[in-house]
């Protein structure tokens, strides 16, 4: 293990995406919480309102990460991820001006404006991957990289929850501009783009856009992903925007105790990272993902019965315990099922079949929160992440398969 990671630390291309990833998470934690605490004492805890945070972060996912994923494979991988975070200052900018002088409601353009630009800029990043660590390392590094955003689990809602208590909305919103630009910084530390791996056939971008479904409908392995993704998507949408009330309704906490449940998720997410690290190459992928879908719905079941403080935080803890296994495997089955030509469009078809399914659910969790109780909301999540997983059995037979193919 010591020296897989000495290895790791010692290629360039993990220096400096770790660097730019630890900017990224100061300027997307301090946004995350600075946003939602303003909408809630500016609309008094509407429901409706802070379900459209959710809907303005993770709705551009489903409009543009395809078309994102399709110019990572047809763009200099390096160069439009700085170009995405310098953009992403600028807009930031432009939202502080607006603040300024226009209504409070331009809060909701910060996360909008960063969202699209990351879908241009998280598939080059999968393409680096593939390009500047080797397979041996591949999942060490993507473990390495999950206890990045582990550590600002814990970090995160107490940094973007203190900077807008004592400063505001208008210095948080600084410190996001700031944080892009250091990242885009560091990102120009990043190895040259291979230009010899630019080289191809000419096409359009509706041919290679065909070509990326034609690619991902050819493959067992995807379309089973795909429908997987679609149904937690589901599940999660349901959930997403309503944290905050299971703190102040289900617990009868003041709403900035929130920041206490995503640090103990982020505390799990760390000793997750490192228990699958130890245990990955004993465990499948598939298995790794189906047994982390299991004690995720169960976990959903108990959060949203408890009224217990202490049950709900431990609930909470073994969540986060197997989030980095579902991450890792994700990742490890999408690149390990995709050509290294196709990972951009692979990435930009599954992610919007996820994220799609989780703006469709969370556009209507606000008035379902009107409707039903928080613990039937829960409980119906619960079903669909036990659904995914009956959706994901096929897979443990794909790797026969596969090897049968690549024998004939």
């Amino acid at each position: 293990m010591s020296t897989s990671m000495f290895a790791l630390f010692r290629n360039r291309f993990i220096r400096a995406i770790l660097m730019s990833g630890f900017f990224l998470q100061v300027g997307i934690w301090v946004r995350n919480f600075s946003v939602l605490l303003f909408v809630v004492d500016k609309t008094h805890a509407d429901a409706f309102a802070v379900s459209m945070i959710s809907v303005a972060e993770f709705l551009p996912i489903f409009l543009f990460s395809f078309i994102g994923g399709t110019f990572a494979d047809r763009w200099r991988p390096k160069r439009t991820m700085v170009w995405c975070d310098l953009l992403s200052a600028v807009s930031i900018v432009a939202v502080l001006l607006a603040l300024t002088f226009s209504t409070w409601r331009v809060v909701f353009f910060a996360t909008l404006a960063s969202s699209i630009l990351s879908q241009f800029s998280q598939p080059s990043g999968m393409k680096l991957f593939k390009l500047h660590v080797p397979e041996e390392l591949m999942q060490e590094a993507m473990s390495l990289y999950q206890t990045l955003f582990a550590l600002f689990m814990i970090l995160g809602p107490a940094l973007g929850t203190f900077v807008y208590q004592h400063y505001g909305i208008k210095v948080a919103i600084g410190v996001m501009g700031a944080a892009f630009l250091l990242s885009a910084g560091t990102l120009t530390f990043l190895p040259p783009d291979r230009l010899e791996s630019m080289t191809r056939t000419p096409t359009t971008l509706r041919e290679e856009m065909v070509q990326g479904v034609r690619y991902v409908l050819s493959s067992k392995a995807l379309t089973t992903l795909g429908a997987c993704f679609a149904i937690a998507g589901l599940a999660l949408g349901l959930i997403q925007p309503l944290g905050i009330f299971i703190v102040t309704e289900r617990l009868g906490l003041a709403k900035e105790n929130l920041q206490w449940f995503m640090m103990a998720n982020g505390i799990a997410m760390i000793v997750g990272g490192g228990l699958t690290l130890t245990i990955a190459k004993k465990i499948a992928p598939p298995k790794l993902f189906v047994l982390g879908m299991i004690t995720n719905a169960v976990c959903l079941v108990v959060i949203g019965w408890s009224t217990q403080l202490w049950l709900s935080l431990a609930a909470q803890f073994v969540n986060g315990l197997v989030l980095p296994g579902i991450q890792i495997s994700i990742n490890t089955m999408i690149l390990r099922n995709s050509e290294q030509s196709y990972v951009g469009r692979v990435n930009g078809i599954l992610n919007p079949l996820f994220i799609g399914s989780m703006v469709v659910t969370m556009s209507i969790a606000g008035w379902l929160k009107q409707s039903l109780s928080l613990v039937t909301i829960y409980e119906f999540s619960a079903v669909l992440f036990f659904t995914g997983v009956f959706v994901m059995l096929p897979m443990f037979r794909l790797p026969m398969m596969e090897r049968q193919q690549e024998a004939s």
